[in-house]
């Protein structure tokens, strides 16, 4: 369930751009959507474990420090809502404090679009989901930062669905699937075959 919620939310949080600024309720949102993807991801990263063990060492550990980087840019939102302080200025004022800058906004924020990103090469590599979501998932991840760089709301919405589509898929496969105790994301190739 949470597979869909982070990126839902996301899509819902674009709904409440403001013109310079994401503001208080996106802001919000942003930090709630966060969660439910860290939530999802943690346990998609489990069911990938098996075949890909190396691949969830590395990619967990840069997921969790991605998110942590999303929330951050959530509570931006909110603060530059809550103080009103264009997100111009807020970058800008950003830039006196080097240390919260590199390491939680420059450096955690790329992360997480990053790990989306490869996170849908491997899903198409091991073939845990079909090809068309694997790639998906790497498009969207790189739409994403594109859409929040130019603050296009447009863009922004295609970006989130890019997302929105295969993480559906991901979430309804794996919630299809729990109830009888089995833990792949989809079939192996030889069951789907017979």
């Amino acid at each position: 369930m949470f597979l869909i919620l982070g990126p839902a939310l996301n899509l819902l949080a674009g709904f409440f751009w403001q013109n310079d600024t994401q503001g208080v309720t996106a802001g919000t949102i942003i930090v709630l959507s966060n969660a439910c993807w860290l939530i999802g991801l943690i346990g998609l990263f489990e069911r990938l474990r098996p075949t890909t063990p190396k691949y969830v060492a590395v990619g967990l550990p840069v997921t969790v420090f991605g998110a942590i980087g999303g929330v951050a840019y959530g509570v931006q939102s909110i603060h530059e809502g809550l103080f009103a302080v264009s997100h111009a200025d807020a970058v800008e004022r950003l830039g006196e404090h080097p240390f919260a800058a590199y390491a939680v906004y420059w450096t955690c924020g790329p992360l997480f679009p990053l790990s989306l990103f490869v996170l849908g090469l491997v899903l198409a590599k091991v073939r845990a989901a079909p090809l068309p979501v694997g790639i998906m998932v790497s498009l969207g991840a790189v739409v994403f930062p594109l859409s929040r760089i130019t603050r296009e709301a447009s863009i922004a919405h295609l970006a989130d669905l890019f997302l929105l589509l295969p993480f559906l898929y991901l979430g309804l496969r794996s919630m299809s699937r729990s109830p009888r105790g089995n833990r792949a994301i989809v079939p192996p190739r030889s069951c789907d075959e017979k």
